[in-house]
């Protein structure tokens, strides 16, 4: 076995060793014993451990980070963010040994680590995304690295739980990613499913579209969207004109409501002056 085949040997076993017993949990013993080499072999090549971890750690999150930075290379946002959940979910279900390893040592949340560290890598390209859908829109392009980072925690804390369960399908559970980040809780698609143009797209494919092919897509999907935007509009239309009604036929039965009060108390006191009245009268005719 030559030089770099015996590298790269080590590499695998190292990789799958540190998914199944973590960095600690991992020794150079174990790692020469499973290549069959000696101890000194595993330190020639990568100084100790701490070198071999360092390598196939740097390894995954090159191939992670690639894979997301793909996907961000749609034209549509919508089309970005389907695109992204399903690459992560794609990477998990197809590198779960260097998902684990990824995730084991460090916590999405902590704040510190290597995943961390890739997720905030991320959310910087993200960041950059939302700046300037937010400054097409009006919105504050200062709030998008916040925006950010609740997106991209969101999908990488869904995929740390996909890990294990595996239920439902990736392309089922991005539907559902994109639908909470896209629609909102209150605009939530009761049946979301990924968009016809990223499912075409989604990889693995035998042949890659021409750009002809991806261009078609991106206008089909965008005239999708438009679509679908126009029937939003004018649901939020239909709502405001049932909003203005109800408003004035509310106001229609408060003043209804008054007019009925003013007619109680004229009707009162109307009754008042007439007792009054009819006291006096009964003074007069009975003096004492």
């Amino acid at each position: 076995m030559s030089g770099s085949e015996r590298r790269e040997q080590l590499v695998r076993i190292s990789r799958t060793l540190f998914a199944e017993k973590g960095f600690d949990g991992t020794s150079i013993e174990e790692i020469a014993a499973t290549a069959q080499v000696s101890k000194p072999v595993v330190y020639e090549h990568f100084g100790g451990k701490e070198g071999v971890y360092a390598v196939v750690v740097d390894r995954e999150m090159q191939k992670l980070l690639g894979m997301i930075t793909e996907a961000l290379a749609a034209s549509h946002s919508l089309i970005k963010l389907e695109r992204a959940a399903l690459a992560l979910l794609q990477y998990i279900e197809e590198s779960s040994e260097g998902f684990r390893i990824l995730v084991r040592d460090s916590h999405a949340a902590s704040g510190t680590g290597t995943f961390a560290s890739l997720i905030s890598e991320i959310a910087s390209q993200v960041e950059d995304v939302l700046a300037d859908e937010f400054a097409a829109r009006g919105y504050e392009p200062k709030l998008a690295p916040m925006y950010a980072q609740m997106l991209v925690g969101m999908v990488a804390l869904t995929g740390q739980w996909w890990l294990d369960v595996r239920k439902p399908g990736r392309e089922e559970v991005a539907a559902h990613l994109v639908n909470l980040a896209w629609n909102g809780l209150t605009g939530l698609n009761p049946s979301p499913a990924i968009s016809l143009t990223t499912r075409q797209l989604t990889p693995p494919v035998k042949a890659r579209a021409s750009e002809k092919e991806l261009r078609e897509l991106e206008k089909a999907r965008e005239k999708e969207l438009k679509e679908a935007e126009k029937l939003r509009q004018r649901e939020l239309k239909e709502a405001e004109k049932a909003r203005v009604r109800e408003l004035k036929e509310r106001e229609r039965l408060l003043k209804e409501a008054e007019k009925a009060r003013e007619r109680e108390e004229k009707i009162r006191q109307r009754e008042a002056r007439l007792a009054e009245r009819a006291a006096r009268l009964g003074h007069v005719d009975h003096p004492e």
